[in-house]
């Protein structure tokens, strides 16, 4: 690392100690250990319905693909699906076209939250904004309206979790 004194190092030891990033084990040479860390969370296989628009409202149609693994503690396997995203309403939120969102089955979400709403037939992935008594869709894109839908007339099918993108 470059130190050139040992007490360089042992300084920067006790930072890492005191930020809880290693424990000392005092009385032991070499004490130094990473502190415990919670146990990993299970790896479920989460099934791939189909996909989302990330623009317009679109026809909203499932077709299973198959199942993607998750490994997440935020929500029973049984509540969460994934979906790929088409369209480019999302990009300032790093939700590209191909994307898959995992979303967690939810009715409810709060204000700001990334969600999958379908408003009659139609789905798409928007941020959630609630305002004067109406829904708005919101895109991350400003070439993209928001769509403006009564609460009566939106059902919210979930919240996007986690996003996935493979680089090939």
């Amino acid at each position: 690392m470059g130190f050139r004194a040992v007490e360089s190092a042992r300084s920067h030891l006790r930072m890492l100690v005191d930020e809880g990033r290693l424990t000392w084990e005092h009385g032991l040479a070499r004490g130094l250990r990473l502190p415990d860390t919670p146990a990993a969370a299970p790896t479920v296989h989460v099934p791939l319905l189909g996909q989302v628009q990330a623009g317009g409202l679109t026809t909203a149609v499932q077709s299973a693909e198959g199942f993607i693994a998750v490994q997440t503690q935020r929500g029973r396997p049984e509540d969460l699906f994934a979906l790929r995203v088409r369209g480019r309403s999302m990009v300032g939120a790093c939700i590209l076209p191909g994307d898959l969102v995992v979303v967690r089955r939810q009715p409810t979400a709060e204000d700001g939250e990334i969600v999958v709403a379908l408003v009659g037939e139609e789905a798409t992935v928007k941020r959630l904004r609630r305002r004067r008594g109406r829904v708005e869709l919101v895109p991350a894109n400003s070439r993209f309206r928001t769509i403006l839908v009564d609460p009566e007339a939106v059902v919210i099918l979930g919240k996007v979790i986690e996003v996935r993108r493979s680089l090939d």
